[in-house]
């Protein structure tokens, strides 16, 4: 079986768009956010929420003004913040504490992020919600576009699917992170894995 094209998926949805549609992209980080807000402007007015409660406190609060720093200089969205409760991620991660990076604990900390984007997707009326997420070499596409699918159909917000990866987006990523002189960290976020790295 071949494996689904996320990219082309995308492609094919904003050429049926016809006129700009909100979106509420989930970010992880100003860098990993550039390249995906970059391609996504013209077809969509983008509030970009930083919910990431995996991300310990002082370089949750780094990684955070660094995005509404990239946000304000470029205009390419709007912000959206949510309360930061780091212990979200730990009840939800235990007894995954031990899994290898990638593993099922990844798994159930996309699923943690993307529900939270999907209810304040359908409680501000937005058209559509996503990820930066896949622009990571180091992260499942396919999971986390099979979770996002999954969400939505109990939704209203329909799931933008994305592959940001594609097209040299983790290339232009560091290109525009190092044009804008962004704070680039080494690591996910999560203490564990910090720990990997």
């Amino acid at each position: 079986m071949n494996a689904r094209n996320f990219d082309k998926l995308m492609t094919e949805e904003i050429g049926r768009l016809g006129e700009k549609k909100r979106l509420l992209l989930h970010c992880c980080c100003a860098p990993c956010s550039s390249a995906c807000l970059e391609r996504l402007k013209e077809h969509f007015e983008i509030t970009a929420l930083f919910y990431n409660p995996n991300i310990e406190d002082e370089e949750y609060l780094r990684r955070k003004e660094e995005l509404i720093r990239f946000i304000r200089e470029t205009g390419w969205a709007d912000i959206m913040e949510y309360e930061h409760d780091a212990k979200e991620f730990y009840r939800a991660v235990k007894g995954f504490e031990n899994e290898k990076e990638g593993g099922k604990r990844c798994a159930v900390c996309f699923k943690l992020r993307l529900e939270k984007t999907v209810s304040l997707a359908d409680e501000g009326g937005f058209d559509y919600f996503s990820t930066t997420l896949t622009i990571s070499p180091l992260k499942n596409s396919g999971l986390i576009n099979s979770i996002g699918e999954e969400l939505a159909k109990s939704s209203r917000a329909k799931w933008l699917y994305s592959d940001f990866k594609k097209r040299n987006g983790y290339l232009k990523s560091l290109a525009l992170g190092k044009e804008y002189g962004l704070y680039r960290q080494n690591y996910c976020g999560c203490v564990y894995s910090r720990e990997n790295t």
